[in-house]
């Protein structure tokens, strides 16, 4: 049977634009505050029946002039990083329609851009909840009010700030060959994208934004929301949890066919599929987040997409979240295990033979750490779901040797305890952390601090730049070795430092000495006596004279690589030091 199913909406954007609290503030729940970081890190779905978008939008559905049959809205709250592509991928996929969500004195970040271009290959239809309107200087709040009586009863530079940056929004939609406009002044809907600007703190603009999706959804998007209740159900894993009474269990975002109790169901697997019968179906109550520990949930003999469902079976030990999950007869398990295993073979992960170790709590997380780390040319060696052990940090360590700034183990939302004591002593950097941009960003700069120090262990090996200057009137001895007062003008000096002039070797320090104590090296200003080997002061050397280290040429060009690792003395001498050599060789260093 045919049936029109609830409207299915994702909600994109940049982690900081108010993703989680705008649908907080149409559920009247607080779910951002369960959040790490007060990001969502797995995909969340909750349940808005048409009774209650109408209590919502109150009159302001009148204006639409039709009848609103969609019984509802399933938003997904997708996570808002550039990591969790993929996810939005799936979650695009499934989505009639997006509220792609833009902080409206911030506009367009990198990840927004992101959540554009994939609304755009998804081909999925948008509107634009430009958010946080609640900040525009001078604004005053006034959610009692429809949005545009309240727009207009702002002060005049208020009124013109606000339309200032929601057409620097509607510039940056340009570069993507998209026209925009306020929501109230859109004159086609199928040509322009709506924006509404809305505040998730005041809860201002909520309603046109509600009102404007359930418009554009009756009006252009109804045919494609009728299913046939008889087939299989299909759907994907939120989140695989122990509940009291009934052990572990799966909450579902169901997006197709009917599920009912007793219902064989095959779920994919890491290493094979799991297949199991239903025990009990269990609904939210409308409103309710699934996520939402205090979220209540009642009962069902069966589910119909679109909804969230909670699904308790046996032998679900083994499930994990994100993994695809369909009905099926038991004449078709084979058939629906294969096709499930290589929905799951398209995920877990193409790895490569030197590369970081990634563990993850599920699934999603996996594919989203996966994605970015090759965005940025990160080869992954393995890539697994569950705690970090002592295999990762085994592995991981392979690559000290050849490839050291890959020995290292990421892990999103898992537990590293066991493994402290055997990464410290394998020098494997273990990186965890429970947001994910968090994690890589964490990977960054433990991969900087050590390219810095071994760019630093290379500097050690190599001859640094250093200006001397001989004292007039502090020759202690001529010869075997020259001893003569000698200033730092530049860099650090060591003893066994060759030492130039004019381009040639004139000596090697053979031992440095102040006030009368002898001294490994001395820096920049201090005054010291020098002996030098192999030099003879009146021949090779003489009073006043400035002597530079001789540096290979190899060593230097190491040394302009180097450079950011070296004092501005250093480098000045440095350059000094190549315009007296090329000048018998002028491509020496080059």
């Amino acid at each position: 049977m045919a049936v029109t199913r609830k409207l299915i909406c994702t909600v994109l954007g940049h982690v900081d634009h108010g993703k989680s609290s705008l649908l907080d503030k149409i559920r009247g729940t607080c779910v951002v505050k369960g959040e790490a970081g007060a990001i969502t890190q797995a995909i969340g779905a909750s349940i808005i029946p048409l009774d209650i978008l109408k209590n919502k939008c109150g009159s302001l559905l009148n204006t639409l002039k039709m009848d609103i049959t969609i019984p509802g809205l399933l938003f997904i709250d997708t996570p808002g990083h550039a990591a969790f592509t993929n996810l939005r991928k799936r979650g695009g996929s499934l989505a009639d329609i997006s509220i792609l969500v833009v902080d409206i004195n911030e506009g367009f970040m990198p990840q927004t851009e992101e959540a554009l271009e994939i609304l755009k290959n998804d081909k999925t239809p948008f509107i634009i909840a430009a958010n946080k309107i609640d900040r525009i200087p001078g604004w005053k709040s006034q959610p009692e009010k429809t949005l545009i009586a309240n727009i207009n009863s702002q002060d005049e530079n208020v009124r013109l700030e606000m339309d200032n940056k929601l057409y620097e929004i509607l510039g940056q939609l340009v570069k993507f060959g998209l026209n925009a406009e306020r929501f109230d002044r859109v004159e086609d809907f199928t040509k322009q994208v709506a924006m509404v600007p809305t505040s998730a703190i005041t809860g201002e603009g909520i309603p046109e934004l509600l009102m404007v999706l359930v418009g554009l959804a009756q009006k252009y998007l109804e045919q494609g929301l009728v299913c046939n209740v008889g087939g299989n159900a299909k759907g994907t894993i939120l989140e695989v949890k122990e509940t009291t009474g009934l052990g572990i269990t799966l909450d579902v975002i169901l997006y197709d066919g009917t599920l009912k109790k007793n219902d064989t169901i095959v779920i994919g697997g890491i290493d094979k599929p799991i297949v199991t019968k239903v025990k009990a179906l269990l609904e939210p109550k409308p409103l309710a987040e699934m996520r939402d520990i205090k979220s209540k949930f009642e009962q069902v003999s069966e589910v119909t997409a679109a909804a969230g469902v909670k699904i308790s079976a046996q032998g679900l030990d083994e499930a994990v979240a994100g993994m695809p999950i369909q009905s099926c007869s038991p004449a078709e398990v084979n058939e629906v295990s294969e096709q499930i295993q290589a929905q799951v073979g398209e995920v877990v992960i193409e790895t490569e033979d030197v590369g970081v170790i990634v563990k993850a709590d599920s699934l999603g997380s996996l594919e989203a750490l996966n994605l970015l780390l090759k965005e940025q040319g990160i080869p992954i060696r393995k890539a697994l779901i569950g705690n970090i052990n002592k295999n990762d940090i085994i592995d991981a360590s392979a690559n000290k040797k050849d490839y050291p700034l890959l020995a290292a183990v990421l892990g999103f939302n898992v537990n590293a305890e066991e493994v402290e004591a055997l990464a410290k002593e394998k020098e494997v950097a273990v990186i965890t952390n429970d947001v994910i941009y968090r994690l890589l960003i964490d990977y960054g700069k433990w991969k900087d601090e050590e390219k810095k120090k071994l760019e630093e262990k290379r500097l050690v090996n190599l001859t640094r730049p250093c200006k001397l200057m001989l004292l007039r009137g502090y020759v202690f001895r001529q010869s075997n070795p020259a001893i003569v007062g000698t200033e730092v003008l530049a860099g650090i000096v060591k003893s066994g430092l060759s030492v130039m002039k004019e381009g040639r070797e004139v000596g090697v320090i053979k031992s440095i000495q102040k006030e009368q104590e002898n001294i490994p090296s001395a820096i920049k200003g201090e005054q010291l006596a020098v002996a030098y080997e192999g030099a003879t002061v009146g021949r090779q050397i003489n009073e006043g004279d400035i002597l530079y280290s001789m540096i290979p040429e190899d060593q230097f060009r190491q040394l302009k690589e180097l450079k950011e690792y070296l004092a501005p003395d250093e480098i000045e001498t440095l350059k000094e030091i190549a315009e007296i050599m090329r000048k018998k060789e002028p491509m020496w260093g080059i």
